[in-house]
């Protein structure tokens, strides 16, 4: 394998890790209101996805540095011709960040409800819109002998890219379902069982679609059995979660995005951006890599720091494994003080108390030193299988 083909697949798996692991975040946000009918409860949607969120977002980070470096003529076309695209995306996790980290902020229910509906909204954004990019990508885009995008933002609107939008946000959307059924209990759990039951079917379908029309029409060998595994793991995956299997639902879901990823990648390949105006215009592995030089030192890089970063998100994963209750034994601080007029909550309680977050500024809650948050008992253990 040449180190340009390395550095083609490396980034791929890179997008893999992020779809994997965003995609649940992008799910949470838009489900924060249909499995969250209260502010509390959606607080608690907050906290389980608190501690990894933005170490989730590292993989997106890396993957654009790493196509920039590696491929920098690739990375150039791409965001001058997907320049608007890529700008809603971004203004996008701007907006979500902001509504995680502000929500707690204040205690008005007006201000909370305001950040939540903003949270809703920049998550399915980029989960539609990644979608629709990456299509657009595989199926080749106007690009002239200069290697310069001849289209217009429309032009990326065509049938094919906009159906892989909805299949990115309905599987990210059934994904992030499945990962509440792993991270919450009674009430909240059930509902969001009964979501990913709802969406599972219509992910699927449209997810298959997608893939068989990839396949005929860009696919080859290693992308068909990509595809063929994301089929299976998907319908497994549902399987699972009508069984109550949330453990295994949530392998499927996550293989079933992974080998997505890939079905996509493999047929790109050896392309990075083809050309629809003219093959001989197209942006290859060969053509758009930076030097061998440059790749080398890249490569010596990865393989010193990759193993860290990974073994370093793999103990956070590990660390806040418990589910999240809304049961919460609140410190002496975060208590109302008698005569201080704090209002009920949405079940009755203290406005001042009823979410632990809203002493953090983060919107999520302290955690100790067993890695679960205060006001989130741990069960047993997380169902696994």
């Amino acid at each position: 394998m040449s180190l340009q083909d390395l550095w083609f697949t490396l980034i791929a798996v890179l997008w893999c890790g992020y779809f994997l692991l965003e995609g649940f975040d992008f799910g949470v946000g838009v489900l924060l209101h249909v499995v969250g009918r209260t502010q509390t409860e959606r607080g608690i949607l907050l906290r389980a996805i608190g501690p990894v969120w933005d170490g989730n977002e590292v993989w997106l980070l890396v993957a654009g540095g790493a196509t920039f470096a590696a491929f920098p003529l690739w990375y150039a076309t791409l965001f001058s011709g997907f320049y608007l695209a890529l700008l809603l995306i971004l203004v996008a996790l701007i907006v979500r960040v902001l509504a995680i980290e502000y929500r707690n902020k204040e205690l008005d229910p007006l201000w909370r409800m305001r950040w939540d509906l903003a949270h809703t909204i920049s998550a399915a954004v980029p989960a539609l819109l990644w979608g629709v990019a990456f299509a657009n990508i595989v199926h080749g885009v106007p690009i002239d002998a200069a290697h310069h995008y001849t289209g217009s933002f429309f032009t990326l609107l065509n049938p094919y890219a906009l159906l892989g939008g909805l299949v990115t946000l309905s599987v990210f959307t059934l994904h992030g379902a499945v990962f509440l059924t792993l991270k919450t209990t009674d009430e909240l759990r059930e509902r969001a069982r009964a979501v990913a039951v709802r969406v599972g079917p219509v992910a699927a379908v449209l997810a298959v679609v997608f893939l068989v029309w990839t396949q005929a029409d860009t696919g080859h060998g290693a992308s068909a059995v990509f595809a063929v595994l994301a089929a299976v793991a998907l319908v497994g995956g549902l399987v699972a979660t009508l069984r109550g299997r949330d453990g295994w639902a949530f392998v499927g879901t996550g293989t079933a995005i992974v080998a997505a990823t890939a079905t996509l990648f493999s047929a790109l390949h050896p392309d990075v951006m083809p050309s629809s105006t003219s093959a001989a215009y197209s942006l290859t592995v060969a053509n758009a890599s930076s030097s061998h030089y440059t790749l080398t030192v890249m490569s010596w890089v990865a393989v010193a720091f990759t193993p860290v970063v990974l073994l370093y998100q793999g103990w956070t994963y590990w660390v806040f494994r418990a589910r999240i209750t809304g049961d919460a034994v609140l410190p002496a601080i975060l208590r109302p003080k008698a005569g201080s007029g704090a209002g009920p909550d949405d079940h009755g309680g203290s406005s001042a108390g009823s979410d632990v977050a809203a002493a953090t500024g983060s919107g999520i809650a302290p955690t100790t030193g067993s890695g679960v948050a205060p006001g989130a008992a741990a069960q047993p253990g997380p169902t696994t299988a």
